[in-house]
């Protein structure tokens, strides 16, 4: 009998027309509100890429990986009607397994988005664990994430076309690490999707340990893994915080120890019981969404996240805002 057998059957709530918004991380949010309200941005940027060809993708996985339907993967196809199902999604994207032995899985195409799964993470992986994958997939189909990842691809095809204009390759150097930082909070908004739709934080953050380990679940323990994340986010001097900088740059997926810790942040400030108690907001609100308070929003996320960090480096500088702020009171008390 599998770990999975012993595991009991979970009673999940259905988000009745949950509004991607719901999961999406306030970074994310805001940036997505602002292109949904930019009229035909969409259009422009399909027409400016030419960078995915979505058709020769999904032919391509078509002729070489397995479509999952109810007669191939058909355990499978059920765990993903039934995330959907959870997250109120009505039209499936495709759905594909493919020989690859690395673990992940990924969301492509603009028009007609389709999941693919490794089947390195297919063996690895439980039911519940699977249905947090997947539905992380869907809350990046359903976000719209593959549409806009794709002006970040573009952007990095022309950085090698303005290497020789030193200005012009720093400008763009800067806006890419932007985007690079947009992505990341885009994963993390896809692991609050993956939560909703399994509804088991625990089968949430094995994902993100067998990740880590390859696979190597029976070798680890959960408060150690988590102790990990509260370690790399404050341990070390200023040097450490440099190299984290320099380290996430250009990384498109934040590390699986801060995934963790920020999924379990999430559970912990209430948020996530909210949205499974019904308190979301809904699809039909979305063109109602304010750009100026997501932007707002966005930057409490980022000023929350400062203030609470053990980081060397932002406790630092909070410590020289505190000392210029008692500099200020003293000048200002002399000069009255």
């Amino acid at each position: 009998m599998t770990d999975n057998d012993e595991r009991p059957t979970r009673t999940r709530v259905t988000l009745t027309d949950i509004s991607s918004r719901a999961w999406e991380h306030p970074a994310d949010r805001g940036a997505l509100v602002a292109l949904r309200q930019l009229k035909g941005f969409d259009f422009v940027l399909r027409k400016m890429s030419g960078l995915i060809n979505e058709r020769a993708f999904r032919l391509q996985f078509l002729g070489s990986a397995i479509r999952v339907d109810e007669r191939q993967f058909p355990k499978i196809h059920r765990l993903f009607t039934e995330a959907a199902s959870t997250l109120d999604i009505r039209e499936l994207p495709e759905l594909y397994v493919t020989n690859f032995p690395m673990w992940n899985a990924m969301t492509i195409g603009m028009d007609k988005p389709f999941i693919v799964l490794n089947s390195a993470l297919v063996k690895g992986l439980d039911d519940e664990e699977l249905r947090f994958v997947l539905g992380h997939e869907l809350g990046h189909a359903q976000s719209g994430h593959a549409l806009y990842q794709s002006l970040l691809f573009w952007l990095m095809r022309l950085t090698g076309a303005l290497n020789w204009m030193p200005i012009g390759a720093l400008g763009l150097r800067a806006i890419i690490a932007a985007l690079h930082e947009w992505a990341r909070k885009a994963e993390l908004s896809g692991d609050r999707a993956g939560l909703l739709a399994v509804q088991d934080p625990a089968a949430a953050l094995r994902v993100q340990m067998k990740l880590a380990s390859g696979g190597q679940l029976e070798e680890l323990d959960t408060t150690a893994f988590l102790a990990q994340g509260t370690e790399y986010e404050s341990a070390g001097d200023l040097r450490d915080s440099v190299l984290k900088l320099l380290l996430l740059e250009a990384a498109s997926h934040p590390l699986a120890v801060v995934r963790a810790h920020e999924l379990r942040r999430w559970v912990d400030e209430g948020e996530y019981t909210a949205i499974v108690s019904g308190t979301y907001p809904k699809r039909q609100e979305d063109g109602d969404a304010s750009m100026s308070q997501e932007a707002r929003n966005a930057a409490k996320s980022y000023s929350d996240s400062f203030a609470r960090s053990q980081d060397p480096l932002a406790k630092l500088l909070r410590d020289m805002g505190d000392g210029l702020g008692g500099v200020k009171d003293w000048v200002s008390s002399k000069i009255r």
